[in-house]
């Protein structure tokens, strides 16, 4: 080696000598005290931290997660990250959507301090002060469900900055809830599969459905851009290519589900949570989580950003050039629903907990105008001792509905305040719903609910009606209805209710059986602030308030007086994405 050589050698060595000096002074400065570490399961994979301890005191905590989709177990590992190092306490709640990331991180971090010898219950800290703060961006978006991600991305994509305000800790909302799957007409999945339907069938089934209190322009509205907006999904990695389904009141096969890695049929709303989640992830979205937005901020009568509340009382301040409301209903807040309908008092609520209905107040303050808050709907299959969801696709792959007496009482596939009225007149008030071991091969949903445990079971049907607690009129009764159903579909005809039999994956004939215990429960507000189809938000006078748009289950005027089921997805895709673009336009005047 020549002397150049080594003297270059030389040189180098000490270069990288003196960065790894700066490098390691960097990190020890950012990582104060000692490092402790600890892994443990999540909800896909491994999720390993290192928490750093200076005395009694943890200074920081970071992680590497193993399949924790960014926008659900990534933001409840944030939030609870934050809450642990604002606190000194590990004995902190899991963040309601996000359990096993959230009971994985928590055991990871305790482990990584049971090591350390630190007992982190807050008990050697007092509060410290909250910090306020202020940001810009071109469009901000009140609410992270389906609507306000889609609303982000279409506004990111447009090439303008966009921050979400979520008041959870994660985001999804009653979006990741969804169970069954997304309506749409004239799309190529329906050619594919061979369905034949049209906007004009779309716009009647919503409309006799909502009673025909409907806005009829936003019903065309919707209907005419569910094709594009399933183009759309396939084009954000989101393909709703499942087997198409049907839920009550539809008269053409178009309830576009997705499915998981083995091709089972899952829940359309984890899923597209957590692909929109991956988009926001990659197009660098800014996101706000554990923040209530209390204001809309005017100027010369114009929205320009919003003011909200932070977890620790922090005031935040997001000033903007549009602003769009994507907060969910109010079906969260049983004071709100009984007020406007004291018949519904005692009902378990589909909702999440943060479902509140805050924009009615923070809209109406001004001057926005609402329709139809009256109109809330029954979903007919909610489990009764949680308010856990069971998708309505489920009735419309051939399950039947049995009350007590175990005897069928109602077309199973009508319209959800039609099957929910009949469910009330039962004995009880709640009912059981039926599916076999065909339908349960291929159905994510079927399988999540007995991994839930909130099935029951028989080989038989005699075995499933003493799991059901029959007594022998009522499995005498069940067998006869069973051989009765599977006649009904076999002959193409529902003689007991008219059901429309369609071709169902199964007739029942066969077992095992499993059976769920259900009865109606809160699930979606119809009304709520007035849009028109541009998504801009109406004031009282009539007139759209300049720079403010909503789109989801805050808005009023497209499902009337009744839901149609897989019509909500469809709403917060398609208008999701008007009211991003026209925020997104806006923003350039």
């Amino acid at each position: 080696m020549s002397v150049v050589t080594k003297r270059i050698l030389s040189c180098l060595a000490c270069v990288a000598l003196i960065i790894f000096c700066i490098w390691g002074s960097t990190y020890v400065a950012k990582h104060e005290g000692h490092q402790y570490d600890g892994s443990a399961e999540g909800f896909a994979g491994t999720i390993s931290v290192s928490v750093y301890v200076e005395g009694d005191t943890i200074t920081d905590i970071t992680y590497q997660t193993e399949g924790e989709t960014p926008s659900i177990g990534g933001s409840a590992i944030q939030a609870l990250r934050k809450k642990i190092l604002k606190t000194q306490n590990t004995q902190i709640d899991v963040v309601s959507g996000a359990t096993y990331s959230s009971k994985g991180f928590l055991t990871a971090v305790d482990a990584a301090l049971a090591e350390a010898g630190v007992v982190a219950d807050g008990s050697h800290i007092s509060d410290s002060a909250t910090e306020d703060y202020e940001l810009t961006t071109d469009v901000v978006v009140v609410g992270g469900g389906g609507a306000g991600m889609t609303a982000a991305i279409t506004i990111a994509e447009s090439g303008k900055s966009v921050i979400i305000i979520e008041k959870s800790d994660i985001l999804g909302g009653n979006t990741s809830r969804a169970s069954s799957g997304m309506n749409a007409c004239e799309t190529h999945y329906e050619a594919e599969q061979g369905v034949e339907d049209s906007v004009e069938l779309f716009i009647e089934d919503t409309m006799k459905s909502g009673k025909e209190i409907n806005d009829p322009d936003l019903v065309r509205t919707l209907a005419e851009n569910t094709s594009a907006a399933i183009d759309w999904l396939d084009e954000e990695n989101a393909p709703l290519s499942g087997p198409l389904g049907t839920m009550g009141g539809l008269s053409a096969k178009r309830t576009h589900r997705p499915t998981d890695a083995e091709g089972n049929v899952t829940s359309v709303g984890n899923y597209l949570v957590s692909a929109l989640g991956v988009r926001l992830d990659e197009l660098g979205v800014e996101i706000i989580t554990g923040t209530a937005v209390d204001k809309v901020i005017m100027e010369d009568g114009k929205a320009c950003g919003v003011t909200g509340v932070g977890t620790y009382g922090e005031n935040v301040t997001v000033h903007a050039g549009a602003v769009v409301i994507a907060t969910g209903g109010f079906g969260g807040n049983m004071d709100r629903i009984v007020e406007l309908r004291p018949d519904l008092e005692g009902y378990i609520s589909t909702n999440v907990a943060t479902a509140t209905g805050d924009a009615i107040d923070f809209l109406g303050e001004i001057g926005a105008d609402f329709v139809d808050l009256e109109q809330i709907q029954l979903h007919p299959t909610v489990i009764p001792t949680d308010g856990a969801l069971v998708g309505e696709a489920l009735r419309g792959d051939g399950a039947i509905l049995v009350n007590r007496e175990g005897v069928r009482f109602t077309n199973e596939t009508g319209t959800r305040d039609a099957v929910s009225a009949a469910e009330v007149a039962q004995t009880g008030g709640n009912v059981w719903l039926i599916a076999n071991q065909e339908m349960y091969e291929g159905s994510a949903v079927i399988k999540k609910l007995d991994k839930s445990g909130y099935l029951v079971t028989g080989e038989t049907l005699e075995e499933l009606a003493a799991a059901m607690e029959f007594d022998q009129a009522a499995t005498e009764a069940l067998l006869e209805t069973v051989e009765t159903w599977s006649g009904y579909v076999a002959s193409g005809v529902d003689a007991d209710f008219s059901r429309d039999i369609g071709t169902p994956l199964t007739d029942l004939s066969s077992g095992p059986y499993y059976a769920v215990n259900v009865g109606p429960g809160i699930h979606h507000c119809m009304g709520g602030v007035k849009i028109n189809t541009e998504a801009q938000v109406i004031s009282t006078d009539g007139n759209p308030i300049p720079g403010l748009y909503a789109c989801g289950e805050v808005t009023g005027g497209i499902h009337g007086a009744n839901r149609l089921g897989g019509n909500a997805v469809a709403d917060i895709v398609v208008f999701g994405r008007i009211a991003g673009e026209n925020a997104a336009k806006y923003c350039e005047n």
